[in-house]
Order: C-alpha cells, then sequence, then structure tokens
C-alpha cells in the first residue's frame, strides 16, 4: 500500500496556494510546514486528510494570521478607553506630532546651544505647567512612575499605605507586590474600609520616606468608608505621594461647560497638588487622552531625584511617545482639548448628535432601531459610573456569529439582549458608514 504521507504537499505546492496574501515569504513558509506537520501527524493518528484540504488549511491560518497582526479597529463597544483596543485614540495634531518626530527629532538635544539636552525639557515641562507643579517626568506606564517613585525615593524605608488601597489592577499589578519589588516596606495602617489620618500619623517613624495614597480607579467601595483627605497628611510633614491613576488634570474640567456628572469623586491632579502632596503619578493613555505613558509630577526636588535614579532610563519613554505626549500638553494649555483630544469628543458629545448618526445609519438598515444606551469610560477609570449614550441596536438568530463577521471587518461590537449592539459613543463619526455598510452585509448574508 502507498504511504498516504507521500500524497500531502510540498512546501512549495503551499506556498503557491498562498501567493496572495500579503505576508512575508519566511511566514507563510513557516506556516506550510507547520500545516504539513500536522496533517502528516493526523495522517498518522489515522486521519485522512487531501492535498487540498492541506492547501486550504494553510490558507485559512495564513488569512488569520494577517488578520490578526495590529491594526486599526472600530471600537462600537461603548467603552471610550478600551484597554484590549488600545485606550485612547489619538488625535490629528497628536498623529501630526508623532509624525513628525519619527524621523530625526531633538529629543536630547540643544538646539540654542547645539548641545546635548533632556528628553524631560519637552513634554515633562509641559504637563507640569499644566497641573501646576514645580517639574514632571515621563515615563513608559504609571506602574512604572509609581515603581520608580518608591526605588528613587523609599528603597530600604517604610511607605505608609491604607489597607483599603493596596489594590491590584489589570495583569496582576498589586500595590504590595510594587512595594516589595521596589525595596520599599509597606506599613499598612487602618481597616479596609475606613482609614484616618490619625492611623497614618501614629504608623509614623524615623524610618517612614512617605505616605502613600492610591486611587482605587478600578473599583468604587461604597457605604461606611473614609480615607483621609491630602490636606490632613501633608499637615504631618511627611511627604505626601498620591496614585491618581487615571490622569484627570483638573477635577473642574475647565475645558467643558461644567464637570460632567460622570466624573464623580474622581481626584484631579491639579488639586491633589494644590492640596499638598508633594508628587502625583497618573497615566497618559486614561483620562489625560494621550498615548500610553506615565507621568510623575509635583516638587522639583523630588522629581529630579527620581530622573537621576538608574530606573529613570530602563522606564523612560520613546520620542513617539514624547511627541503625543508633547501635543496633548498643548492642547490642555491652548484650551482645545475638545477639538483635539477624540477621548473627550466622544465623551462631550451631545445625545442629540449620536441620535442623528444612529438614525442615520439605520435609514440604510431598516430592521436595526436606534436605542437608548450607557457608555463607559474604560481602561480602569470611573468604575460603576456610566455615561448616557445612543446605540444601534440589530437583532438577530445567532448574536454571536454576528459579531463574529463584524470582526471579520475589524468592528468589535457587544451582544445585549439577544441582539447585536453598536454603541456610538465610542465611534469616531468618520467610521458610520463603514459600520452601515458592515450592518447591511449582515441583514443581506441571513
Amino acid at each position: 500500500m502507498t504511504d498516504p504521507r507521500r500524497a500531502l504537499p510540498s512546501v512549495e505546492q503551499v506556498l503557491v496556494g498562498l501567493g496572495a496574501i500579503d505576508l512575508p515569504q519566511a511566514l507563510l513558509t513557516e506556516i506550510a510546514r507547520r500545516t504539513i506537520d500536522d496533517a502528516r501527524t493526523s495522517i498518522e493518528e489515522g486521519c485522512a486528510i487531501s492535498r487540498s484540504e492541506v492547501i486550504e488549511i494553510a490558507r485559512v491560518s495564513a488569512t488569520s494570521t494577517a488578520r490578526e497582526l495590529l491594526g486599526p479597529m472600530i471600537n462600537a463597544t461603548g467603552v471610550l478607553l478600551h484597554t484590549n483596543l488600545g485606550r485612547a485614540p489619538l488625535g490629528e495634531r497628536a498623529l501630526a506630532a508623532v509624525t513628525g518626530s519619527a524621523s530625526y527629532a531633538n529629543l536630547e538635544y540643544k538646539l540654542e546651544t547645539g548641545k546635548r539636552g533632556s528628553r524631560h525639557d519637552h513634554a515633562g515641562h509641559l504637563l507640569a505647567m499644566a497641573v501646576g507643579a514645580e517639574a514632571a517626568i515621563v515615563v513608559n506606564n504609571n506602574a512604572a512612575a509609581v515603581m520608580l517613585v518608591l526605588g528613587a525615593l523609599a528603597r530600604d524605608s517604610e511607605v505608609v499605605v491604607s489597607r483599603g488601597e493596596l489594590v491590584e489592577i489589570g495583569g496582576g499589578f498589586r500595590v504590595p507586590d510594587v512595594l516589595r519589588e521596589s525595596g520599599a516596606k509597606l506599613i499598612e495602617v487602618g481597616t479596609t474600609n475606613r482609614t484616618r489620618a490619625a492611623d497614618f500619623l501614629g504608623a509614623k517613624s524615623p524610618a517612614t520616606a512617605m505616605f502613600l495614597r492610591v486611587h482605587a480607579s478600578n473599583y468604587r467601595m461604597i457605604g461606611f468608608t473614609e480615607q483621609p483627605a491630602i490636606t490632613e497628611l501633608a499637615e504631618t510633614g511627611i511627604d505626601v505621594v498620591v496614585d491618581a491613576g487615571s490622569g484627570l488634570l483638573d477635577s473642574t474640567t475647565p475645558w467643558l461647560d461644567a464637570p460632567p456628572s460622570w466624573l464623580s469623586d474622581e481626584p484631579g491632579i491639579r488639586q491633589c497638588l494644590t492640596d499638598g502632596a508633594a508628587l502625583v503619578t497618573f497615566s497618559g493613555d486614561k483620562l489625560l487622552g494621550g498615548p500610553q505613558a506615565g507621568v510623575i509630577a509635583g516638587r522639583r526636588d523630588l522629581v529630579e531625584a527620581c530622573a537621576r535614579h538608574p530606573l529613570a532610563r530602563a522606564l523612560r519613554a520613546d520620542k513617539l511617545t514624547l511627541s503625543a505626549l508633547q501635543s496633548v500638553a498643548l492642547s490642555y494649555l491652548r484650551g482645545s482639548v475638545v477639538e483635539d483630544i477624540p477621548f473627550w469628543q466622544m465623551a462631550s458629545a451631545p445625545l442629540s448628535e449620536l441620535r442623528n448618526r444612529a438614525e442615520a445609519i439605520t435609514a440604510r438598515v431598516p430592521s436595526a432601531k436606534v436605542i437608548d444606551s450607557h457608555a463607559a469610560a474604560g481602561g480602569g477609570s470611573l468604575p460603576g459610573l456610566t455615561i448616557p449614550s445612543i446605540a444601534v441596536a440589530l437583532a438577530t438568530d445567532n448574536v454571536d456569529a454576528a459579531l463574529a463577521q463584524l470582526r471579520e471587518r475589524r468592528i468589535v461590537a457587544i451582544a445585549r439582549d439577544h441582539a447585536l449592539v453598536a454603541d456610538l459613543r465610542s465611534v469616531n463619526g468618520q467610521c458610520d458608514a463603514a459600520l452601515a455598510d458592515a450592518l447591511v452585509a449582515l441583514t443581506t448574508s441571513r
């Protein structure tokens, strides 16, 4: 009998079938070889597989590989800072800044003197101005900012933290673990739900480096709760460091007509510093509306100590991040936040505007309807708080299949009440036509 494995196609024959797929030859070859190896194993286990089936399996695998490459998406989930979709989208000004710095840039070069400068002189300086701090530096994310502050200022010393703020954020990032890795010694005070300034003061010792406040940005504790005000802790003479997390520069939101209700209890960086915080750390890619980054802002001597620490080089941001963040900082300083920053454009869009867009989409998809919805900030920000929104809903017998079809077009929506729901608050208006096309395709493929 002829060994059925001899009938398997060669790598070259499989590659001919993959010729139309735009991937590097080396990657296509790896897919072809893997597919042939899997087919050989299947035959050895008693499963028949034809030459054409092997080529088709390789084609599906290569197509899937190409689709999974990092690329643009349409976010119709209603989660504005969707972590899995890259959090805050960048606006045209920020994108232009990134493009302009993609070649050579004066990252660490003084044009006036022709000598070496500091990468902290750009975005860091502007962000410090935006929040009223003496100085600021930028690192690659807020976790890095917290790690650097602790490593530079509290190594082999004590850091006092409320038990109610020993939080864990996404990816298993826990405050106690960060303290341990930084070389600082954790001193827990208070109870899970109630901690007072007296608890912090009672833990004060000659080894105390700082009092650390950690904003619970990814969950809410309600009921019988208490945490000391920053002003109370600042009066003790110990430096207060606030991990504000989400990056709301000013809780009064001067770029809006009034602070929206969904920002309830979110601390502003400016207010934390005004209340006496020595340093505040926060994210660049959450409520700030910029690229992934972490910022350390506050007293100049402490910021400079962080910048001099060996960890600063390992955690520093690159020129593209700094260019985008510089653009974002300029938008806050010039007062053009809503015009320039997509997060705030989406978050502040009036319901009437969203409804008009939804009606235009449903005019093309008669089986869809306009519904009231609730969006969320996302990205570990504003837990439990929602933003009123408008969505397009399409009833379907198989919601999962419909969502999968949208994903093939790089659109992510959600399932709700046995219907596919596309929340428009997280959709750029320029993408409405593509979303409508996808919904039309869904209705015609039934």
